[in-house]
């Protein structure tokens, strides 16, 4: 646990207290999460579900809720508000009766709750599918103005001895094969990420050649993309095309890229597509020893985050601190 770096948000949480949703209010991590968010004082839980349901499964659990905002969508006084604006939203492509019944369940309630501004970000997951939580927020929260995408990032932790190392890797969870202009995205996306997260971000464009040294499409591809990066935000340090070891070693950066501000020392990487994306950040986690927190959802006009099917409790809490961190 990257216990340096969630203090920091801690604490600037505590300045600014958040309020964030969870879509599956009676399950057990969620429950034993906002417990212990709950004590800190500086997170309020939404529980999503039937409000006897939810503290008849909190106690059977042991934990105390006591603080939370439980909202059963059955019983939502505002109901019939929050179908009209999810009609609006849906610009015709369903009926108030079918918003109606999307709103009966708790991802699409949920994300409604984020949008009409009763809550400030939204973390769900632990029982629905990655589509099940980013499909809503795709049609009601939206992508930010100029964005056309959502794109996702992971911080990499590994504390040491008086040597905290953070990085920002993406997109190794949503775009498949991003294009140049959909990397330019990701790239400026994941730079705002890790400023979030305290790194001062050294963006490098990762591939298998450094300054011509490969040829081939892909190549071409993030050389293109990093060029566009760099015309739109000439204030970024940022290189490309990198091969890693050009990106992390000072010796080969500099020898390959004499001069880059980024080559040898960069700590936010751009992949190339998920493939490379996807490996890089589970090799970092399995053999470099980072903790990977994400994937950290970007692009969106409010922070929803996925959870895996497959997390525990402190999961959930480490990844609903980051959520409230991004609003």
């Amino acid at each position: 646990m990257a216990i340096h770096m969630f203090q920091q948000l801690i604490d600037t949480l505590k300045k600014s207290p958040k309020r964030i949703v969870f879509t599956e209010g009676t399950d057990a991590r969620i429950l034993e999460a906002s417990a212990r968010l709950l004590a800190g004082t500086f997170l309020t839980p939404i529980l999503i579900g039937n409000v006897d349901a939810v503290h008849a499964a909190a106690e059977e659990a042991g934990f105390n809720i006591r603080g939370a905002e439980i909202i059963d969508p059955e019983t939502y006084p505002d109901m019939d508000k929050m179908v009209d604006t999810m009609v609006e939203l849906r610009k015709g492509k369903m009926t108030a009766d079918e918003c109606r019944a999307a709103l009966k369940k708790g991802n699409y309630f949920g994300t409604m709750l984020v949008k009409m501004g009763v809550a400030d970000c939204l973390l769900g997951g632990a029982t629905y599918s990655t589509a099940d939580t980013v499909r809503p927020a795709l049609q009601l929260v939206k992508t930010k103005p100029g964005n056309k995408i959502v794109s996702s990032c992971f911080i990499m932790v590994r504390e040491g001895v008086g040597d905290n190392t953070v990085l920002a890797m993406g997109d190794c969870a949503i775009n498949i094969k991003p294009t140049e202009d959909e990397l330019v995205e990701i790239t400026t996306e994941v730079a705002h990420c890790a400023r979030i997260f305290g790194i001062d971000p050294k963006v490098a464009m990762l591939s298998y050649s450094t300054k011509g040294s490969g040829k081939g499409e892909d190549v071409d591809k993030m050389r293109h993309a990093y060029e566009k990066v760099l015309a739109t935000n000439p204030d970024f340090d940022v290189d490309g095309e990198l091969q890693f070891d050009a990106a992390v070693s000072p010796a080969v950066g500099q020898l390959k890229s004499p001069g880059s501000p980024v080559a040898g020392y960069a700590n936010t990487f751009i992949f190339p597509d998920i493939n490379a994306g996807n490996i890089g950040y589970k090799i970092a986690q399995r053999l470099g020893n980072f903790d990977a927190y994400g994937p950290i959802l970007l692009g969106l006009n409010a922070p929803i985050n996925d959870l895996s099917r497959g997390c525990n409790a402190q999961e959930v809490y480490s990844m609903a601190i980051i959520t409230a961190a991004l609003a």
